[in-house]
């Protein structure tokens, strides 16, 4: 497991995905513009992130495809996106913004 704030090659991502399950769990921190990378669960991710400071209602997780492009690398399916306080009832990412907000971080941290 690692937090990600500088930036994470796309060889990076297919090397994590190797030895794993063809893709990688992340978690996006938000609020402060990081994401964490590599573990079996989102909620390790998750706990990892809020060790370092980060506000439960910024973290979001998901599953990145380094094989994929655009909009396909991200896939918003996590346990720890059901959140009905926050109006997110379903394990994806309902919102389309906020879609939109975790695809431009991503953007900015993945590097083709």
């Amino acid at each position: 497991m690692k937090i990600v704030s500088g930036s994470l090659s796309r060889n990076e991502l297919t090397e994590l995905a190797a030895g794993k399950f063809g893709f990688v769990k992340a978690v996006v921190d938000l609020g402060r513009g990081i994401l964490a990378v590599d573990a079996e669960l989102h909620a390790d991710l998750e706990a990892l992130l809020l060790q370092d400071g980060s506000k439960q209602t910024d973290l979001w997780g998901i599953n990145l495809h380094p094989d994929a492009e655009g909009d396909a690398l991200v896939e918003y399916d996590s346990m720890i996106n059901i959140r009905p306080s926050q109006g997110n009832r379903s394990r994806d990412v309902q919102d389309p913004a906020l879609r939109r907000k975790i695809l431009d971080l991503v953007a900015k941290k993945v590097l083709s």
